[in-house]
């Protein structure tokens, strides 16, 4: 795919200026503005040459999206997030370790419970049901799984991960819990296959944005569906703009550093992927829902400075914990201004409803 980042390459003074910021020498208000510029400069790059270049572009893309194969980098993207000890993730997660946007309706809400408010909408918006077999692809620590068979105890969950770790924490906590309806799969998805006509439902959240070949895994999902059954997704997108993360320049950190392989859909991107299944229903929620939510993930790591510095000490390395603390800070804070930008109305999250044809 092209790289928009090209278009206005890196200078040195910008890749000193991540260097200094990864040694914590520069402070959060500077590191925030500097995050909202690129983010400016962003939707310059992609909104280059007006409508009639943007729309060449996005077809370029989507083309290429049909031609890839169906994940690129996984065991980059693996090491990155998924094998860094659940320690982390329970210091700055709220209680269900739920690594995606929350959903807070009233703006009020803790973590905790735009935690819960997320599921429960996930829930109802997927028509999930007390009795059905549901596939997670992309399970993440379990937030989803557990609370699907807490809610639904005679439901079968068959949860999807390409992390060891996860499904190790997640069996450990249907052990703790008393739940039997679950079973973890670790696999990647390029090579995941099922019996035809298996799920009644197929969840997924955000795990589609590691993924460049929707054609292809929309095709595979249409088939393990039952005739009756039906796909959800959430993803986080751009409201116009589809563009890949690139791993090259100073100005790509977060690509290089926690998302090689990954994209960033367009609200529209799946729908352009409607061979096998069709869309029933579209939601867009506003990115300020993501903003909270990585602004509390924060503050939960800056609490936790003890006990996460250990984690990190054990996982990578004590020259280079200290590198790791502020780069996941980092990490929250880009988070926090990419869907907080103009009051979370260009980053968003999608939700979608498809079902077979």
């Amino acid at each position: 795919m092209t790289d928009s980042a090209s278009l206005h390459p890196t200078t040195d003074a910008e890749t000193g200026m991540v260097a200094w910021a990864e040694r914590g020498l520069v402070p959060d208000a500077v590191l925030r503005a500097g995050i909202r510029h690129l983010c400016t400069l962003r939707l310059q790059e992609e909104t280059e040459g007006g409508v009639e270049a943007q729309s060449e572009r996005f077809s370029q893309r989507i083309a290429e999206l049909s031609s890839s194969p169906l994940a690129l980098h996984v065991d980059a993207a693996n090491r990155q997030h998924y094998e860094v000890p659940a320690g982390f993730f329970q210091a700055c997660l709220g209680k269900q370790l739920k690594y995606s946007s929350c959903y807070f309706p009233t703006g009020e809400e803790s973590l905790d419970q735009a935690e819960e408010e997320m599921l429960t909408l996930y829930a109802q918006r997927a028509g999930l049901g007390d009795g059905q077999h549901i596939l997670e692809l992309g399970c993440g620590w379990g937030s989803l799984t557990l609370w699907m068979a807490k809610h639904y105890p005679n439901a079968r969950i068959t949860a999807v991960s390409n992390s060891h770790s996860q499904r190790e924490h997640i069996l450990a906590q249907c052990d703790v819990r008393g739940l039997h309806n679950v079973e973890v799969l670790t696999c990647d998805v390029n090579q995941l296959e099922f019996s035809a006509a298996h799920f009644d439902r197929c969840v997924s959240v955000e795990m589609f944005e590691h993924v460049r070949n929707y054609e292809r895994l929309l095709s595979r999902i249409a088939q393990w569906l039952k005739p009756d059954g039906a796909l959800f997704v959430h993803i986080f997108a751009h409201r116009t703009q589809m563009y890949p993360f690139e791993t090259e320049g100073g100005d790509n950190w977060m690509g290089r550093h926690f998302f090689t392989g990954g994209l960033m859909p367009s609200a529209d991107t799946l729908l352009h992927f409607q061979r096998d299944l069709h869309l029933q229903k579209r939601w867009l929620l506003d990115g300020r829902h993501y903003q909270r939510t990585a602004n509390l993930w924060l503050a939960n790591q800056d609490a936790a400075r003890v006990e996460v510095m250990a984690v990190l000490e054990a996982t990578y390395g004590q020259a280079d914990a200290k590198i790791w603390w502020q780069r996941w800070r980092m990490f929250w804070m880009a988070c926090a201004e990419l869907f907080g930008y103009a009051d979370g109305q260009e980053w968003l999250v999608a939700h979608y409803l498809f079902r077979p044809k």
